[in-house]
């Protein structure tokens, strides 16, 4: 229920009445450019790796990767997740992913994408960013039933997993791959033109688990 002020609405939570000010917008507003900004470096990514597979676009596979991975801990900063633990922990899995990217990075000449793709083992540190991604999904499915975050928090895993353990033809990686990219960008599209209230959720909620985590200390 939502009831209007002369300053701003006023919405009725679970656990008491909350507004909705402007830090909370501009926390979403950067949740969703990270979103959008990860999306597009992902999907150029991909169609370099898909259409246009020289050396010279290899090589700059490195730095796209970089943009994707700093614009998904933007992300991780302001979304809205009830549960702290749960943001917390989605946090450390992106900082294991980054951290081992750039341990790959500075201790290999070749671009960073060849060596993870040719040592599937290297997933058992890179890939914890595509933990924290799949998160993401996880969550958007949870609280707003959409169909391209259901599908990706499946094909996400199965792809990793899949190349992991050797089991994925090539092909199926390819068509896997461009599902991703294509259902990333669907995702960061359909955010952008979603309401900014969903996104923060019940406040009433955060202040609730904030009381709760003080009154054990």
């Amino acid at each position: 229920m939502i009831t209007e002020t002369l300053s701003a609405p006023v919405y009725q939570g679970q656990f008491g009445e909350f507004t909705i000010n402007q830090s909370d917008r501009t926390s979403v507003i950067i949740y969703r450019t990270g979103l959008m900004v990860a999306a597009l470096t992902f999907a150029i990514g991909s169609a370099l790796v898909l259409f246009y597979n020289t050396p010279q676009t290899i090589a700059a596979l490195t730095p796209l990767y970089i943009c994707f991975s700093l614009a998904l801990g933007v992300s991780l900063l302001t979304i809205h997740i009830y549960m702290v633990a749960l943001h917390r922990l989605l946090q450390i899995v992106w900082a294991i992913g980054s951290i081992s990217a750039l341990v790959l990075a500075l201790s290999t000449s070749q671009p960073l994408p060849i060596t993870v793709y040719t040592q599937p083992l290297t997933l058992f540190g890179i890939g914890f960013t595509f933990v924290a991604l799949t998160g993401i999904f996880f969550k958007e499915a949870f609280c707003f039933n959409r169909l391209e975050t259901k599908a990706l928090t499946a094909i996400v895993p199965v792809l990793l997993l899949g190349h992991l353990v050797g089991i994925l033809p090539p092909a199926w990686e390819r068509v896997l791959l461009a599902a991703w990219a294509i259902l990333l960008i669907i995702f960061a599209l359909r955010k952008v033109f979603q309401a900014i209230p969903p996104d923060i959720g019940d406040k009433s909620v955060f202040a609730h688990l904030k009381a709760q985590a003080k009154t054990k200390h």
